[in-house]
């Protein structure tokens, strides 16, 4: 099994009901930490299969505290409360917060419904910022804290022309602005927040994990070799929950992390591979 770097600290991972939230919220729990977990399926699952039950469950089996929280993250009434009933029940104030929930639907822009518009940007952008004002004090008055937010490689712009777009082509675009937009916000937090022992700082794979989600959008267009697995991902977002005090306003990627701070890439059980 692994160490227990994170003993003692509290976190709470938004859309932990499946996927990289889930496999996230595991790890963290595997290395010691108690954790909050939320989405809205809390104990009936959507179209998807997952709930926070049964992540619940998982992580109980480690021996920590474990929060469920069912929660809108487009309301903003269920977005305020969802960090007081998270420090509630886990019995102290967030050190590690943990923005893995995002909205993504890909259709033609020309005609995209300008209310799932304003829905991408409310759960990508407006939710994690929201989410951070609400942890941020606590953190700066302790000299310490870490979030980390999930973003895309979707947010980068297409050179051209010609343009080289992708299997998604323009479809995409809505969902990439609001990563793009996120990405900014992790870059004005961490410079606005730099030597207060907050870190701020963004994840994105280089490649495509294969999460429920992704499966369902873009599946049938991704090739193996476009594929990085659950583990790296989650390997190169926990760097994050734990990075020192000068990484912070970063725009980093996974694989490159990994890479450049040397990690063994553990299973979510926090063991190394045989």
């Amino acid at each position: 099994m692994s160490d227990k770097r994170f003993a003692g600290r509290r976190a709470l991972v938004t859309g932990a009901s499946r996927g990289i939230g889930a496999a996230l919220a595991e790890r963290l729990a595997a290395e010691g930490a108690d954790v909050a977990i939320t989405a809205r399926s809390l104990d009936t699952a959507s179209k998807l299969p997952g709930t926070l039950a049964e992540v619940g469950a998982r992580l109980a089996a480690y021996g920590g505290k474990v929060a469920l929280i069912g929660a809108d993250l487009t309301d903003e009434a269920d977005r305020d409360r969802i960090v007081p009933d998270a420090e509630a029940q886990l019995g102290g104030p967030l050190d590690i917060l943990v923005n893995n929930a995002a909205m993504g639907v890909y259709a033609p822009l020309l005609d995209y419904p300008l209310r799932r518009a304003r829905l991408h940007y409310e759960v990508n952008v407006i939710a994690p910022l929201h989410l951070a004002q609400t942890v941020i004090p606590g953190m700066r008055e302790r000299g310490e804290g870490w979030i980390v937010n999930l973003s895309s490689a979707s947010a980068k712009l297409w050179d051209g022309p010609p343009f080289t777009l992708g299997g998604t082509g323009t479809d995409i675009t809505i969902y990439g602005s609001s990563k793009a937009a996120l990405n900014k916000v992790t870059n004005g937090l961490g410079a606005q927040l730099h030597g207060t022992g907050v870190r701020v700082n963004t994840v994105e794979p280089r490649a495509a994990v294969m999460s429920e989600g992704a499966r369902e959008l873009v599946g049938h267009i991704v090739s193996d070799d476009q594929i990085e697995s659950m583990e790296e991902m989650v390997e190169g977002t926990l760097a994050l929950c734990d990075c020192p005090a000068d990484m912070t306003g970063g725009i980093r990627v996974s694989l490159d992390l990994i890479a450049e701070l040397g990690l063994t890439v553990r299973n979510l059980d926090g063991s190394v591979p045989a």
